[in-house]
């Protein structure tokens, strides 16, 4: 089997260790970040989305200009823009590329967040208009015709499109709750996970087959993420990952004891796994989850190259099939994970493939 990895970018140097750097959009980091991922070997770089970040879509179309044939996989929120031109705007994107496109669903697990972009719509209400939302996505991007639709959200009267994607546009979604479950099952090709115990990611994928079961589909791709802490030894990078955790514990975003409002169901999972232990199975560290409010992935591992790749290969056991990996110190990490962690996944990966030809 083969596994897809997946970086990610922004547009300046910073992260919880580090101080923003540069301007807020710096042309030449995106250009170098992008392509020290393409260089490690990376399948796909995710461009985040926020309320108060630079569009997505831009920077995904900045970096996929700077570099050869790396995948984007471009984080989108249903419900800000039409259906109808969301799916020009990535097919449009896609063409130019030469099919470099992936989108990435987030529904949105903050209702703050949400507001700041002028939808009050209830989580419920979030999920079932973005099940509406990508099924439309889907039939503009495959319909040979116009079409009508009338739907609780959306209504428009025959919609085509001219420039159809240059190839199937893959279909991400991200979300740990019930709802999420049944509308990625029903929508999604890829359901992303963020980095839990193996025991309850197994429960987690569970759920989330038997979602695409009941929804009448096979089997989705799996996404894990994690925050991978890599040194030459198991106890060198357990000392950089104490250095690490006290730099978040100094910085402005330490939750400490302060009483931080966590909506989102996976957020609470990763607390919940972090009240348990700091440490869980081969290289799982969820110190850095607690100490940051467990905002985006956040859970880390810990050890030499060769501890994280089994480590992740112990994902994979799971039925993973994507593995989204970001570090502390954004670039140099993506350029040590090429250098030194992805190839041993990949080369185990081919032992196992030519183990039972």
């Amino acid at each position: 089997m083969t596994v897809e990895f997946v970086g990610m970018i922004g547009t300046r140097d910073v992260s919880e260790t580090r101080a923003p750097s540069g301007p807020v959009v710096d042309p030449g980091y995106v250009r170098r970040f992008a392509r020290a991922h393409e260089e490690a070997g990376f399948d796909r770089i995710l461009v985040a989305y926020s309320s108060s970040s630079p569009d997505a879509n831009q920077v995904a179309a900045f970096a996929a200009a700077g570099t050869g044939h790396i995948g984007l996989l471009i984080a989108h929120r249903p419900g800000f823009v039409f259906p109808t031109t969301a799916a020009r705007t990535f097919a449009t994107l896609d063409q130019l590329t030469g099919g470099r496109v992936a989108v990435h669903t987030i529904t949105g697990g903050s209702d703050a967040e949400q507001r700041r972009d002028g939808d009050y719509l209830t989580k419920d209400d979030r999920y079932a208009r973005t099940e509406e939302y990508l099924t439309i996505l889907r039939r503009a991007w495959s319909s040979p015709e116009p079409f009508s639709h009338q739907g609780r959200f959306y209504r428009f009267e025959d919609f085509s499109l001219l420039a159809q994607p240059a190839h199937r546009i893959p279909l991400y979604f991200g979300g740990s709750s019930a709802a999420a479950y049944r509308v990625g099952g029903a929508t999604a090709d890829v359901y992303a996970l963020w980095g839990e115990p193996l025991k309850e990611t197994a429960e987690q994928i569970a759920s989330v087959q038997a979602a695409a079961a009941a929804a009448g589909r096979g089997p989705l791709g799996i996404s894990v993420s994690f925050r991978p802490i890599l040194a030459a030894t198991d106890e060198l990078a357990w000392e950089r990952a104490a250095r690490i955790l006290a730099t978040i514990e100094s910085g402005p975003s330490f939750a400490g004891d302060k009483k931080i409002l966590v909506e989102n169901v996976g957020s609470q999972r990763l607390l919940a796994a972090a009240a348990k232990s700091d440490r869980h199975d081969r290289a799982l560290w969820t110190a850095t989850a607690k100490a940051s409010g467990a905002q985006g992935n956040s859970t880390a591992l810990v050890g030499s190259p060769e501890t994280v790749a089994q480590a992740l290969l112990d994902y994979v056991d799971l039925g993973v099939t994507t593995i989204l990996i970001r570090g502390y110190d954004p670039v140099d990490d993506a350029v040590d994970y090429g250098r030194h962690l992805i190839p041993l996944v990949r080369q185990e990966l081919r032992h196992r493939e030519l183990a039972t030809v």
